[in-house]
């Protein structure tokens, strides 16, 4: 989709959006249009109601108008004017409409270019879509595609840079929807591995460690759950030096769980649980999206991202519930459940980014446990800190992002209910009632070295299972946005 931004409005255009706030006052460069719209807006079914949106066709001024309600403008934020974007680029796929210029000029509290930039990254959103394994269609039913939106503001340069800053985080959501939605009969570790190999044109170093070299280094987690596997595993490391090296006290570091299919191994999953376990490396696309968006928009802090890329699968040669796992850090787990396999990778990222890249933070997320699901539900993603501060950056990335997380507890009693008489630790808790995210936070904890950290468990939040105002059915790209949030809170 071509954004440009345009000083004023053109009068030949076919669809401009315009919009209304309450008591159906037209905002903005829309405002001069309220008398060519006064009968249309006299509907009763149109309020102005945020994300409102009255379609008026032969108006004297334009093929169509589209009036957008965005309630008491007053109240309008950054991820709202997002949705806004959303159901805009909504109407116009189902209207077959290409393109559009949306009359900014002044529609409540935000400035110009943070209301457009966001429509427009809201758009961007809403209007992908994941197709390459699609072969036929019905005739006229082919799928339509946003070409161009022009956006108008008198604060043309401002806005762009918004719009730029906007396209660079679009890419690094859409590169991790494309890598969650692609079938696990085509993302294989390796295959995975050799995409992100490909940031290397955007000025990000990548390291890929194969399996013979994460036996050399002792990744006995990683190792073990991809032993049932005919796919080995990789070890992914990125790294996005902004400032050069020079950030104080090191690069933030970014963990993500990279499970690219999850049978549950030994402990196999019921099938309809096991549909949506390609979205098992959703931490990982979340890692890799957010260091691409940092890359495409240059941003001025170093980061680097960790991924164990695996599957976890049944066969002769998979990790066995009472096997013992030698970690990477040295200390030993005992196998309880195959399924319980994103902490067991994990804890071997985690040490690696805590020993190896000296951080001055890390942050990892996961698609963890059902347990969280059930403790917080569809709104939030679960948060488990060790630092009151990292907590605190955390949760306010959350709400910039529109990714709201909700803060859960760690404790020192959750490690001992981990404590094995035959291994330093077992790998869950005794029975599947004793809050298996906090346990599971708290044995990732016992490998991070003391170094502030923070763990996303972001189960469920990789698919959208219906149509949202700014993701079609599908993968989320869930975690991109929250990242760059927080990297840009750290530049």
């Amino acid at each position: 989709m071509l954004v440009e931004v345009i000083a004023k409005p053109v009068e030949s255009a076919d669809v401009t959006v315009v919009f209304a706030g309450e008591g159906k006052k037209l905002l903005g460069f829309g405002a001069p249009l309220g008398k060519a719209l006064q009968k249309a807006m006299a509907a009763p079914s149109f309020s102005a109601k945020r994300g409102e949106i009255l379609d008026v066709l032969g108006a004297a001024v334009a093929r169509r108008i589209l009036v957008v309600g965005v309630g008491n403008p007053k109240e309008l934020s950054a991820i709202r004017a997002r949705k806004l974007g959303g159901k805009i680029a909504a109407h116009l796929l189902q209207a077959r409409e290409p393109k559009a210029q949306i009359l900014g000029g002044g529609v409540g509290k935000l400035e110009d270019a943070v209301f457009l930039g966001n429509i427009g990254l809201g758009a961007r959103l809403r209007s992908y879509r994941f197709g390459k394994y699609v072969t036929q269609t019905k005739p006229g039913n082919e799928p339509v595609e946003i070409t161009g939106l022009s956006l108008v503001s008198a604060e043309r340069s401002a806005v762009q840079k918004l719009v730029a800053d906007a396209e660079a985080l679009a890419a690094g959501i859409c590169f991790a929807r494309d890598q969650v939605n692609e079938p696990p009969s085509t993302l294989w570790p390796d295959v995975l591995a050799k995409r992100l190999g490909e940031f290397e044109k955007h000025g990000i170093a990548v390291e890929v460690y194969d399996e013979r070299a994460l036996r050399k280094m002792g990744a006995g987690g990683i190792l073990a759950v991809a032993q049932g596997s005919q796919h080995p595993p990789r070890l992914v490391v990125l790294r996005w030096n902004g400032k050069g090296g020079k950030q104080k006290g090191g690069p933030v570091a970014l963990v993500g769980k990279g499970v690219c299919f999850d049978s549950g191994g030994l402990s196999l999953k019921r099938t309809s649980q096991m549909l949506t376990m390609k979205g098992d490396m959703g931490g990982a696309a979340a890692v890799a999206g957010a260091i691409l968006a940092a890359a495409l928009r240059k941003a001025k802090v170093d980061v680097v991202g960790v991924m164990a890329l695996v599957e976890n699968m049944p066969s002769g040669s998979s990790y066995r519930p009472g096997d013992i796992v030698k970690t990477l850090a040295g200390k030993t787990m005992e196998i309880i459940d195959t399924d319980a396999e994103g902490r067991v990778t994990l804890v071997d990222s985690l040490y690696y980014a805590a020993s190896k890249l000296n951080p001055s933070c890390i942050l990892d997320a996961a698609t963890l446990t059902y347990a969280v699901t059930a403790a917080v539900g569809p709104v939030y993603a679960g948060l488990f800190a060790t630092d009151e501060a990292l907590a605190r950056e955390a949760l306010a990335a959350g709400e910039a992002a529109g990714e709201e997380l909700w803060r859960l507890p760690v404790n020192a009693e959750y490690v001992k209910n981990l404590k094995s008489k035959i291994a330093d630790y077992r790998q869950c808790a005794p029975d599947d009632v004793s809050a298996d995210a906090s346990h599971a936070a708290a044995l990732m904890g016992e490998f991070v070295n003391g170094k502030p950290w923070a763990h996303l468990d972001i189960a469920n939040k990789e698919f959208a299972s219906r149509d949202t105002a700014i993701c079609p059915e599908g993968a989320t790209g869930y975690g991109v946005a929250l990242f760059d949030a927080f990297l840009r809170q750290r530049e």
